[in-house]
């Protein structure tokens, strides 16, 4: 059940932004031309999982020469795995090479082995030409079944607000698969690029629709980020006017999108997926929109491909926004929230407000376990008002960088030299060590009770 708006329900978009239903198509195509490429995702994600993975061709997904044993390989990154999988890729190019051999030398009807194979695996496209274009299209693919499979208990946690957030807009629902591509619906999911979250927003783009600085990110925060997604594809889907291209456009950018659009004169994804040729739309864009649509197949029928499995429940808490400032732990100690359950009900919250360098900030919608129901002035009673304030501290700490001088740190805080030493047991004129961790004196700002007890008292009527 989700929680009630008087409860703190989290906001979905403003109604001047929602677009009434009839703008908005709900059909996902599916185009022949990819039916082999999407049955190709199915088998990474039901098939072989992490310890597995398919030695294939980069174009034509059908062709996949072998399934790789990585259970005794090392651990991902490791020499071991690197070297088997280099070793599986040159057999198969020395594969592809005996192939177009026996082609040109008339002898195909005898080849055995691994060219019998490729001649097996190409068929009628089985050419000199295209073989020897494919010895640059081998490529290993990791299987992911059990990361998807855990992928499906988790939805259950967010699905019904992820539901609840798309209907408002008008988006087809099917739209909810795509963390499966994303993340395997995993909220701390971080990627090498810098993607973030269950949704994998990069922080240029998040701060379009979130919060997203060092002390709130939003991206991190299952309910935020689904909001902030739906507004996204949405804004795809105007811009490019089929969800094949928005939801490519996810991972590729509108732009560029739009560009393959213009380019091969259609919006029809099939073609563009198959002609179109740009240095940035790789495998990973052109794949993009085939792996959902498998997400979607598994998803829809998860018993099919993983029996017995179960979603997890729905999430179950209560929302409370902050009328000020509040230090974390306060709150844990004040409201009888153990500070495990707090972080893990408040992924957005980043390091500083844990370590008490940052407050919770004002207006944040803090949520807490089901049974904490609070009015705000409840909240403000348990709280206290002497300990909600009306600013953000500073920063209390500073890490050196190279060549820095006291004078040049107090200089950027606005603090005086001379507190800082002395906080820190330094001579003002001091050098200091790069890396150094400095901690800088702050005094904490007003609260809500003092800022009542400051308030000027309303003269009397004089008429009375």
């Amino acid at each position: 059940m989700s929680p009630a708006l008087g409860a703190g329900q989290p906001s979905i978009v403003p109604p001047d932004q929602s677009p009434s239903v009839e703008t908005v198509s709900r059909e996902i195509p599916r185009p022949v031309e990819i039916q082999r490429d999407v049955e190709f995702w199915i088998r990474v994600y039901s098939e072989i999982t992490t310890l597995q993975g398919f030695m294939h061709d980069e174009r034509h997904l059908g062709v996949v020469y072998e399934t790789l044993d990585l259970a005794l390989a090392g651990p991902p990154g490791s020499s071991q795995r690197r070297e088997l999988i280099s070793r599986s890729r040159d057999r198969w190019i020395a594969g592809l090479d005996a192939a177009v051999h026996a082609l040109e030398a008339g002898t195909a009807e005898s080849v055995t082995g691994d060219a019998r194979r490729v001649l097996q695996l190409w068929g009628k496209d089985a050419t000199p030409a295209r073989l020897r274009e494919a010895r640059a299209e081998v490529r290993f693919q990791l299987g992911q079944a059990d990361r998807f499979r855990a992928g499906i208990v988790r939805s259950g946690t967010w699905e019904s607000h992820i539901a609840q957030t798309f209907n408002s807009l008008g988006l087809p629902p099917e739209l909810a698969a795509l963390p499966h591509v994303e993340s395997s619906f995993t909220p701390s999911a971080y990627s090498k690029v810098g993607a973030s979250g269950l949704w994998q927003f990069m922080r240029s783009t998040g701060r379009l629709y979130m919060r997203v600085d060092d002390i709130v990110d939003e991206r991190l925060d299952p309910f935020r980020s689904t909001e902030a997604a739906a507004r996204l594809l949405l804004s795809n889907y105007r811009l490019l006017g089929s969800w094949p291209l928005a939801i490519t456009a996810y991972n590729h950018g509108p732009g560029g999108m739009r560009r393959a659009r213009q380019v091969m004169g259609t919006d029809d994804f099939g073609v563009i997926a198959r002609n179109y040729r740009s240095r940035t739309f790789g495998f990973a864009s052109r794949n993009f929109y085939p792996s959902f649509l498998a997400a979607l197949t598994i998803d829809q029928d998860p018993q099919r491909y993983f029996p017995g499995v179960t979603r997890a429940p729905e999430l179950q808490f209560h929302e409370v926004q902050l009328p000020g400032y509040a230090d974390i732990k306060h709150l844990e100690k004040a409201l009888e929230v153990p500070m495990g359950t707090l972080r893990e009900l408040n992924p957005a919250l980043r390091p500083a407000v844990w370590s008490g360098e940052r407050l919770v900030p004002r207006g944040y919608r803090l949520r807490l376990p089901s049974d904490r129901v609070l009015s705000p002035e409840e909240f403000v009673a348990r709280v206290g008002a002497h300990q909600i304030y009306v600013a953000q501290i500073g920063p209390r700490a500073h890490k050196v960088g190279r060549g820095e001088t006291l004078h040049q740190i107090a200089r950027k805080y606005g603090l005086n030299v001379r507190r800082i030493a002395e906080l820190n047991g330094l001579d003002p004129a001091a050098k200091l060590k790069r890396g150094r961790v400095l901690q800088l004196p702050g005094d904490r700002p007003s609260t809500l009770a003092e800022l009542a007890v400051q308030a000027p008292t309303p003269a009397a009527d004089s008429s009375l």
